[in-house]
């Protein structure tokens, strides 16, 4: 296999992200000593961040604008990108390989550029990548192919050259649709898809180990 070039998602692929946005909603309410719900994340799943600002400012009677609850909410958000958020186990000595085999890297995220490049930099793995592309910057979300496309076009990388590592479903099934070689990453946040994950991607890697480079 000729392999030119790799693109990675982010959240849930390259750092342990996913817990913040299970539980923001937990860790505001009991910042301000209120028990959420047991099922709160689930309400808030499906909801924009203003919406879910709305919903605790009404549900939860609370005093503060929706406006003042966003912004406690987004320095959750900050704190735990720029203090907290762990990587991914391995995924240090698996760039590093990457790197020695001298195949080019870069980032697709629809997740916020500032945070991302923050965690990163912490982690010392922004080193690894050439370029960060977003879906914000692009106008795009990863239903369409054009994040990838722009990004393997950065690294005059072929999608059928091009390996795409993402956690989540649909930008997996975009990326095979339109030829790149897909591998799809385990997170607590996407076990519920495994099975449809395993059969969807061109490979599944339940953690970042080097036997996976016996593909090569």
């Amino acid at each position: 296999m000729i392999i030119t070039g790799a693109i990675f998602d982010i959240d849930g692929t390259l750092i342990d992200s996913m817990k913040i946005w299970d539980n923001l909603g937990e860790r505001y309410l009991l910042k301000l000593g209120i028990q959420p719900e047991a099922n709160l994340s689930k309400i808030l799943y499906p909801m924009t961040l203003n919406e879910s600002c709305i919903y605790l400012k009404k549900h939860y009677s609370l005093a503060y604008s929706t406006n003042k609850i966003k912004q406690d909410l987004l320095k959750i958000l900050n704190d735990f990108y720029y203090f907290e958020v762990p990587s991914k186990k391995g995924i240090t000595s698996f760039l590093t390989t990457l790197k020695k085999l001298n195949i080019p890297m870069v980032l697709a995220t629809s997740g916020n550029k500032k945070l991302s490049i923050a965690a990163l930099k912490r982690l010392n793995l922004l080193k690894y990548f050439e370029a960060i592309f977003t879906c914000d910057e692009l106008q795009t979300t990863k239903k369409e192919p054009d994040i990838f496309y722009k990004a393997a076009h950065y690294i005059n990388s072929k999608p059928q050259h091009t390996l795409v590592f993402e956690d989540n479903l649909d930008a997996i099934n975009t990326a095979k649709k339109n030829g790149f070689i897909t591998i799809a990453i385990e997170d607590k946040s996407n076990i519920y898809n495994k099975e449809i994950l395993k059969t969807s991607a061109d490979y599944y890697l339940n953690n970042f180990n080097n036997d996976f480079f016996k593909i090569f």
